[in-house]
């Protein structure tokens, strides 16, 4: 059962650039109710890290990710990890519950509320805004992308998102994809792509810490692996759909399964 679920969270987790943390976290939450918040968490950012890594293979092979800006944003992000992995267990559950819920239904509601800005995004005077550094990606099938984005606002952003995704276990492709591609002016599938190198690097940093304090039990171990080898596989599929599915499709998928999320966390709460 886990190793099809790990399929199935890579394969929605690469397509929409978000990990699959933000569907594994709710779900453990289901199948394991007496585990503590450090374990889910510690278990759901292993988990990230292995379909992170995964996609951004996939991702490679078709010169979707904008390097340069994904490594920037994933030096930004660390700090902010190893923090988040050190707090975990410092939260009761029911109040992780509560944050976790609220979190993505926020950002299911700015996803579907904001358009995309294509006028703003594919206008001559798009390149020339202050403090914006302009970029030109072509993939691997011919398809140019011309775009300019604010480091500035993007490193800074990357903190925070850094700490609160490692904290509450789902990796923050969830909320880097929207800041990518809504704040920041990103084609959407540069965005899904360049989200999913920074999560692997990112994870990777919250998964250390999560070993190094030794939150990992022996039936952590044994989930952790057998998510980790259905997420492998299932990265490579959600890969390929993303070139068959037009971005603003990837952008209401990641906003419909957002709120589902939300909404269950939230009940979940509610009950006790």
């Amino acid at each position: 059962m886990l190793v099809v679920l790990g399929f199935l969270v890579g394969t929605l987790g690469t397509l929409i650039g978000a990990g699959g943390g933000f569907v594994l976290v709710p779900v453990l939450l289901i199948l394991y109710p007496l585990e503590s918040p450090e374990s889910i968490t510690s278990v759901s950012l292993a988990v990230v890290f292995f379909n992170a890594l995964s996609g951004s293979v996939a991702y490679a092979k078709m010169r979707r990710i904008d390097y340069r800006l994904g490594w920037l944003l994933a030096l930004a992000t660390v700090p902010g990890a190893i923090a988040g992995a050190l707090t975990t267990d410092l939260i009761p559950r029911q109040v992780f519950n509560a944050i976790f819920g609220i979190l993505i239904l926020l950002l299911s509601f700015y996803l579907i509320l904001h358009r995309e800005r294509r006028e703003r995004r594919n206008s001559p005077s798009s390149s020339e805004r202050k403090g914006h550094i302009t970029r030109t990606l072509v993939e691997k099938d011919g398809t140019i992308h011309h775009f300019s984005y604010n480091l500035k606002a993007g490193l800074s952003l990357s903190v925070v998102v850094g700490y609160a995704s490692t904290l509450l276990g789902i990796g923050g492709g969830i909320i880097h994809v929207p800041i990518l591609a809504r704040i920041m002016d990103f084609p959407v599938h540069i965005a899904t792509a360049t989200s999913h190198f920074i999560l692997a690097i990112m994870a990777f940093a919250g998964t250390i810490v999560h070993i190094a304090r030794q939150t990992f039990s022996a039936s952590a171990v044994n989930q952790t692996l057998l998510l980790g080898l259905g997420v492998l596989v299932g990265a490579q599929v959600g890969a390929w759909l993303s070139g068959r599915l037009r971005g603003e499709w990837i952008i209401r998928s990641l906003a419909f399964a957002l709120a589902l999320v939300g909404f269950r966390i939230l009940w979940m709460t509610l009950r006790g």
